[in-house]
């Protein structure tokens, strides 16, 4: 299996797209051939996490042997690294709706299910390729992936990590988790601006040549933990076969019955990696795209045109607070066919003038898999309400958003009786303000006061690695004019070469 660009005949080795992320000509690798309908509800069925991560692996990295990919699935998902051995456990709503608990990881987010893998895929992808440069991740965060790449990248030997996250763009406990972040190869900086203004730089970065040759003259590669990298994609495929397989496990579905998925959505890897597990044979019907008030990705499926040109808004669900997502140029090669020219022209497009349109039988096409809806955070909060007082189940904002996108379009009837899974993204703690907020509690400046009153109400425990931050040290304090993104780049990579020259 090769990769191919988005945007030209590039082709490229697995081991090469992992290693360097995006294409030399901006766009995103996607597999040369698409394994369509490799999978099925029997090949599904009674197979662990681990298991599933080698199947599904399997079909894309064929450059790794069959026993790399167990062991590589096997170094990614245990005790050590995450709280539940089943690695991503149901929770039962009622009879129609499933919630798949993707937080159970070592930041309390869904990105740790792809990032505890990703630094074993691009270390061996290194060794592969008989890489000995130094890898440079640069990453931008809209509140999750930061702290989970952090964690996962944490002193591996021959790796470096630098992320940039928005100044006031994430909540308390986010940013807490990314400041105080330990590892001697890590870097933070919050900036002034925006999840999307930190991720357009980055990608400006990884084809700037002039940067490029200056990192490479001092033995250094750059690489990205964000999705726009297959190695943080594909692994995100792994938890949809798995929920399906527990949802047959414990009856909630027949084997082969189709079930509809509900994803809230920023920069649309999730729900990507949704599409690709259907693709691949997981029998999902519609995949419901759940914004907040950044709903640009609802216009685009109500209406086929993604435009940008709209206010920004910071809302209750930060991490969805995104315009420019970046995996929806992935799903544009798909909806072209293939047609790498269509999309290079798209986005060009998308550069000059902040918005795009697909035709109207594309819309109709790709509407035969997708649907979007969004609400706002009065009513996110009432949601989280709603489900704790009638449930008690405590949902963090993002996964409320997708809850009641469901229960609009339950009320709409456009649910078709089919059984309904919604991705549930984040442990509730990591938004305290949030919380309170909706379950009517006071408001603490101090996030861990605010976690003591929600904890006091619904008896729900504060998770391990929360309560270890009130003790860490702060270690990351600089915020940077979104203009000084590259100097502290640049002053990264200077570092990283000193110390390499003290130890020979």
């Amino acid at each position: 299996m090769n990769y191919c660009s988005t945007r030209s005949g590039e082709t490229v080795s697995p081991s090469y797209a992992l290693l360097h992320g995006l294409a030399a000509d901006g766009g995103l690798y996607v597999p040369e051939t698409f394994p369509e309908q490799v999978l099925s509800s029997a090949t599904l069925d009674h197979k662990s996490y681990q298991e599933l991560t080698e199947l599904v692996l399997s079909y894309f990295f064929t450059n790794f042997t069959a026993a790399e990919r167990k062991a590589l699935a096997a170094a990614a998902y245990n005790a050590d690294t995450f709280r539940d051995a089943r690695i991503v456990p149901l929770h039962s709503l009622d009879t129609d709706v499933t919630l798949a608990e993707l937080f159970h990881g070592r930041t309390l987010a869904f990105k740790d299910l792809a990032l505890s893998l990703f630094p074993h895929l691009l270390t061996a992808a290194r060794r592969q390729e008989g890489e000995c440069k130094d890898i440079l991740i640069l990453t931008a965060t809209s509140g999750d992936t930061g702290k989970a790449a952090l964690e996962g990248f944490k002193d591996v030997k021959g790796t470096h990590i630098m992320v940039f996250c928005p100044n006031d763009g994430v909540s308390p406990m986010q940013e807490r988790q990314m400041r105080t972040q330990e590892g001697e190869n890590v870097r933070v900086a919050a900036i002034q601006g925006n999840f999307d203004d930190a991720q357009s730089f980055l990608k400006r970065i990884f084809v700037d040549k002039d940067v490029r040759d200056y990192a490479a003259e001092r033995n250094i590669l750059f690489s990205s933990a964000n999705s726009i990298n297959i190695g943080r994609l594909l692994p995100q495929i792994v938890y949809y076969a798995a929920t399906y397989a527990s949802l047959m496990e414990n009856g909630a579905v027949a084997a082969g019955e189709i079930v509809d998925v509900v994803v809230p959505t920023g920069n649309f890897g999730n729900i990507l990696a949704g599409y690709f597990a259907k693709k691949m044979g997981v029998p999902i019907g519609k995949l419901i795209c759940a914004s907040n008030r950044n709903n640009v990705l609802t216009d685009f499926f109500k209406n086929g045109v993604y435009d940008m040109n709209r206010e920004f808004y910071t809302t209750d669900s930060p991490s969805m607070d995104i315009l420019l997502s970046s995996n929806f140029e992935r799903f544009l090669y798909y909806v072209a066919g293939g047609d790498t020219q269509r999309v290079a022209a798209w986005e060009d497009e998308l550069a000059r003038t902040g918005k795009m349109a697909v035709s109207a039988a594309e819309l109709t096409s790709l509407r035969q898999d997708f649907d979007g809806d969004w609400i706002d955070d009065d009513e996110t909060r009432a949601v989280i309400s709603h489900v704790y007082n009638d449930c008690g189940y405590l949902l963090d904002p993002h996964t409320a958003v997708a809850y009641g996108v469901y229960l609009n379009r339950r009320k709409r009837g456009l649910t078709e009786g089919r059984h309904t899974v919604v991705m549930a993204t984040a442990h509730p703690y990591k938004f305290p303000p949030v919380i309170c907020r909706a379950l009517a509690l006071p408001e603490a400046a101090d996030p861990f006061l605010a976690l003591g009153e929600i904890s006091a109400v619904t008896s729900l425990g504060l998770p391990q690695p929360l309560a270890d931050l009130r003790q860490k040290e702060l270690r990351f304090n600089q915020t940077l004019e979104k203009e000084e993104m590259k100097k502290a780049v640049l002053a990264f990579i200077d570092t990283i070469y000193e110390k390499n020259k003290q130890k020979g």
